[in-house]
């Protein structure tokens, strides 16, 4: 190995390193989105399911 030189010179660990970077940054992008969306997603539908105890009346069968 020549000095200054680095272990990931050669092509076929570039090319391993810069995927590595790629799926790294989309689990990272995932990570940070599904919650998101989840939260969103179902709060926006449970607030339009519930019903305060006013709006029940004592013989409804939902």
């Amino acid at each position: 190995m020549e000095p200054g030189s680095t272990s990931a010179d050669t092509p076929a660990e570039q090319t391993s390193q810069k995927l590595a970077t790629v799926i790294g940054t989309l689990i990272a992008l995932l990570t940070l989105a599904v919650p998101l969306y989840a939260v969103t997603n179902f709060s926006s539908q449970s607030l339009v399911n519930l019903q305060t105890p006013g709006q029940l009346s004592p013989g409804s069968q939902d």
